[in-house]
């Protein structure tokens, strides 16, 4: 049974939030800011988000040729129970929300905020919205994308922290056995960075294409929720959202950000598309 990873600080008070997505064609952004350069930007893929106390892990950037966005899973800004990844019947929090981003949070201290934004989209609120009935899409489809404030757009870049890329946007889904990467932020990690970095293998696609189960080491933990993933060629998959306890414990539920992007666009956004690192993909431990 999948469990959604909504946020290390839920978990530790009795909730644990995740959930799962797929592909379709989406271009890259054309037009984006100066963006800050990535050893010194302090609002990356990778940064921690907190939204009303709960703590995820940012998977990509994005932009709409006006806006920067911070994309994380729907179920961040759940408030539902852990056990409630039905997108299409959960409550979540209103459009316009604040969140924060910070870094260095653990158990005892939210860390430092270098950042803020607000809720712009919502896959849950918007297949609510729609009266969405597909199943597929309603326990899988789990995007959320947090508009930077301008104040702190300069200090944005769109690098993956240690592996570098996203080169572009995966749209054929994984095949069994391909190499994985994803970097995780969990304050349950304590600020061990050397936890963060993810090697690991699909074991498919599941959900027509709306999921991708996948064993990492380590696996990601409460608090990575949101996380991005790439595939072998460093192209951005999708989005950390659940966590199966039976039968493949251990094992995670990642959305098609293809897919997720394509239904954002078509319910409430407009020519959002992922930004691309600026530091090449590299994929070597």
């Amino acid at each position: 049974m999948p469990t959604v990873f909504r946020s290390a600080m839920a978990v530790l008070a009795g909730g644990v939030a995740i959930v799962a997505v797929a592909a379709v064609p989406v271009a890259e952004a054309a037009t984006a800011p100066q963006w800050a350069p990535a050893a010194t930007a302090t609002i990356h893929p990778g940064t921690q988000m907190f939204t009303d106390g709960a703590q995820c892990t940012a998977n990509f950037v994005y932009s709409d040729g006006v806006s920067t966005y911070l994309g994380y899973a729907a179920h961040c800004a759940g408030t539902g129970a852990a056990t409630d990844t039905n997108g299409c019947t959960t409550q979540s929090l209103p459009l316009g929300t604040p969140v924060t981003f910070n870094t260095g949070a653990s158990l005892i201290s939210e860390g430092t905020q270098v950042g803020t934004g607000t809720l712009a989209y919502s896959s849950w609120l918007a297949m609510q919205a729609a009266h969405e009935t597909n199943a597929n899409t309603c326990a899988y489809n789990d995007l959320a994308l947090v508009k930077v404030d301008a104040a702190y757009v300069a200090n944005v870049n769109p690098s993956v922290p240690f592996w570098g890329g996203p080169v572009a946007l995966a749209t054929q889904g994984t095949t069994v056995g391909q190499s994985i990467y994803s970097y995780g932020n969990s304050l349950l990690r304590g600020g061990i960075e050397l936890l963060s970095p993810k090697r690991g293998v699909s074991l498919g696609d599941t959900g027509s294409g709306w999921s991708h189960t996948v064993y990492t080491v380590t696996p990601g933990i409460p608090g990575d929720s949101g996380s991005g993933f790439m595939d072998a060629s460093g192209r951005a998959l999708g989005v950390l959202s659940t966590v199966a306890i039976a039968p493949l414990a251990g094992s995670n539920g990642v959305g098609d950000l293809a897919k997720e992007l394509a239904y954002a666009n078509a319910h409430g956004m407009s020519g959002v598309a992922l930004v691309p690192g600026t530091e090449a993909f590299a994929p070597i431990i």
